[in-house]
């Protein structure tokens, strides 16, 4: 037995790994990989049985102007740049009836961060979709934004938050996140929250009542051992809060990223990266239910691949993601729910909807 199958094993007797192991884990090679892979498969089905969810939700963009500029992402842009855009009410309004058509139960709130954006036009923003798309959950505004908000505002993140809850808003993006080291921050997003931001505010939003998700975005300047602090991060914050619906996997899309064209990031992670991120997370994070794969950044192969890997949620159908698009990732759109129930049922699982909070529909 190798020293990596006996700490898996070890993980699946009740063992709770250590930030170093979950390093060790993460770098592991060749047929290592599939002894941690089938490890967090069977921990999967422990944890949540052969049931793969997805909701029916849709992205709404508002603006890609963002005061932050990220080098990781190819979707923000200047106020005076080419393609800038910021839907007024009617646009907004526009896409909101498009989903409510499709009977979705989210819209999910896809924009940069404006830096003329107040409380008052995150409100607005939701009631527009309120009043087209009634009953429907908004899953909405980074750490980052409430921070913005609250900086504009001349007010406390718990203010804006209480505000935002008491206006319409269903649960609070775990976005923002990327990596939660600030020497890897300082690189990838220095205008962004530092990490003990990041993590006051989101225990402010789970404190208040308002759950929210947990993402990592990995495979761009970061090292495993920042991948696995980062983990530790959002275990730590849940075993404190248990405010966290699910970890979300972002793969680092690097085609038009400025990281990437400036030579500071690799070319994203490899497939073996892909699989142990999603493993990894699935033992180390014992205090999480939902592991989610992101089907438009992976493609649709690898993440049935990614179900017998830990994952047990597809996200969403989506309908339109243009920051993967604007990145350089393809087929990011939309993934009808028949192609979920191809991918599901061949690997004998069974698909099930769900809600944003995992309540069955």
């Amino acid at each position: 037995m190798t020293g990596i199958s006996s700490l898996v094993s070890d993980v699946l007797a009740g063992y709770r790994l250590t930030t170093p192991e979950a390093t060790l884990l993460l770098k592991a090679k060749g047929r290592d990989t599939l002894t941690i892979v089938s490890g967090a498969d069977e921990m999967r089905e422990r944890r949540v049985g052969d049931v793969v969810t997805y909701v029916r939700n849709q992205n709404l963009h508002v603006t890609n102007i963002c005061k932050n500029l990220c080098g990781f992402c190819g979707f923000g842009r200047k106020a005076t740049d080419d393609g800038a855009y910021c839907h007024d009410k009617a646009a907004i309004q526009k896409q909101a009836r498009l989903a409510y058509e499709r009977n979705v139960t989210e819209i999910c709130l896809l924009s940069g961060v404006h830096p003329g954006f107040s409380l008052d036009t995150y409100i607005d923003i939701m009631h527009w979709i309120h009043a087209v798309a009634p009953g429907v959950h908004i899953h909405a505004f980074s750490p980052d934004e409430v921070a913005h908000a609250a900086y504009r505002g001349k007010m406390t993140t718990p203010e804006v938050i209480a505000r935002l809850k008491e206006e319409g808003l269903g649960t609070i993006q775990g976005t923002a996140a990327e990596i939660l080291v600030d020497s890897v921050r300082q690189v990838i997003c220095p205008r962004k929250v530092p990490t003990a931001d990041w993590v006051r505010i989101i225990k402010e939003a789970h404190t208040a009542g308002l759950r929210s998700t947990a993402t990592i975005m990995y495979g761009s300047y970061e090292t495993a051992e920042d991948q696995a602090r980062h983990l530790a991060i959002l275990r730590d914050i849940q075993d404190e809060t248990n405010g966290f619906t699910e970890l979300v996997t972002l793969p680092f899309v690097h085609t038009s990223t400025p990281l990437y064209q400036q030579g500071l990031a690799r070319a994203g992670p490899t497939g073996r990266e892909d699989l142990l991120m999603l493993a990894v997370s699935r033992l180390f994070l014992d205090n999480f239910t939902n592991i989610q794969v992101a089907w438009g950044k992976v493609g649709l192969k690898m993440t049935q691949i990614a179900l017998l890997a830990g994952a047990n949620d597809l996200a969403g159908t989506m309908f339109t993601d243009d920051v993967t698009g604007d990145a350089g990732g393809s087929g990011s759109d939309y993934l009808d729910p028949a192609d979920m129930e191809r991918i599901v049922a061949d690997i004998r699982r069974r698909l099930r909807q769900r809600t944003t909070l995992y309540e069955f529909v």
